[in-house]
């Protein structure tokens, strides 16, 4: 079986604004999703990736737990944002237990941060084209204050966090469960969370660009607020289309054209940098996730600015959904916002 309930793990993303999470399995009709949840936390309890009340949070994922009736304690975490860097680097061919050995050293060239202050992994992509002796590998290295905040923080939640994960893998994993990439095909996959997004460029199965930004639907929150001087939950509302007399219909739309602008602006510059890195790779797809997928005027401005074809991910596509107990159309809603904790749920426990 592909996802036994021994090796089964619950799928959990603990953004700033919400918390979502998943599980599937294998049955007889194949993929199957088991449970998915998303819960509202409150502004300021999380901030860039930074937990200010783990008391309060573990609160309401055991809250999210108990509302979906999602039973099973084994979760798979993932963390983002400046406390995590993913690079690709080349060091001299060697096996992968010499390279155990060897990583904290060769990190320290590529690593702004004190190793001994972090978590260190890799993965060997394979020989590098234009030196034989030299071998391709990516680097990840995560703040070991970050991880073990998040650790603890499941643990608060009565949970056995058993992977942690990278926000930008975990979105590839679900892409990849879903999709099968053409072996030199570039793929831009980007997140827009509610205060990050993140930037993963794929060359047929392997990530060769990486990039995380400080920018996110929240932003359009922060605008409307300060326009009309409400809370910041009154004015998500008004964002996802609740009517206000507070604010007119042309206000909301110049407040979203100018911060959507902005996003393309960044994008387009960290897509100029992977050009200038590859010059003769071409992006001729984007696939977008998080709660700016859902945006038709960003899919639209985006797609003339980097001459891409754009489109958002579904991530519940390749899954069987039993009707009589999920809400299609909410699904279909909720479907950009869920794609990293369906990429976490398609983790195993004793993964590496």
């Amino acid at each position: 079986m592909l996802f036994g309930k021994k090796d089964r793990l619950i799928g959990l993303d603990i953004g700033s604004r919400s918390i979502k999470a998943a599980e599937i399995s294998e049955t007889k009709k194949g993929k199957t999703l088991e449970r998915f949840g998303i819960i509202d936390i409150a502004p300021g309890l999380i901030e860039d990736g930074a937990i200010n009340n783990a008391e309060q949070v573990s609160d309401t994922i055991r809250q999210l737990f108990k509302n979906y009736g999602i039973k099973g304690s084994n979760v798979a975490l993932s963390v983002g944002g400046y406390s995590v860097i993913v690079k690709k680097i080349n060091v001299q061919s060697m096996s992968e237990d010499q390279l155990q050995d060897t990583i904290s050293f060769e990190a320290e060239q590529y690593i702004p941060f004190d190793i001994a202050d972090v978590n260190l992994d890799f993965q060997i992509l394979g020989e590098n084209e234009s030196n034989p002796n030299q071998m391709s590998v990516l680097l990840v290295a995560a703040k070991k204050e970050m991880v073990n905040d998040y650790v603890n923080l499941a643990q608060m939640a009565g949970l056995t966090p058993c992977v942690i994960d990278v926000d930008a893998f975990a979105l590839q994993n679900i892409y990849e469960f879903n999709a099968t990439p053409e072996k030199n095909e570039n793929i831009a996959l980007i997140d827009i969370g509610a205060s990050k997004t993140s930037l993963n460029i794929l060359k047929g199965q392997t990530s060769v660009f990486m990039r995380d930004v400080s920018l996110g639907c929240g932003q359009i929150n922060q605008k409307i607020s300060s326009l009309i001087d409400c809370s910041i939950e009154e004015a998500e509302q008004i964002k996802f289309g609740e009517q206000s007399e507070k604010i007119t219909a042309g206000d909301l739309s110049d407040i979203i054209s100018s911060v959507v602008s902005d996003w393309c602006t960044e994008i387009r510059r960290a897509l100029d940098f992977f050009y200038s890195t590859y010059p003769d790779d071409q992006i001729k797809r984007i696939i977008l996730s998080g709660g700016g997928g859902n945006i038709k005027e960003f899919r639209q401005l985006l797609s003339v600015e980097t001459s891409a074809e754009v489109a958002t991910i579904n991530p519940f596509e390749g899954f069987y959904i039993d009707e009589n107990r999920f809400d299609v159309e909410f699904l279909k809603r909720i479907a950009p916002q869920a794609s990293i904790s369906m990429g976490l749920a398609t983790r195993k426990v004793d993964d590496k």
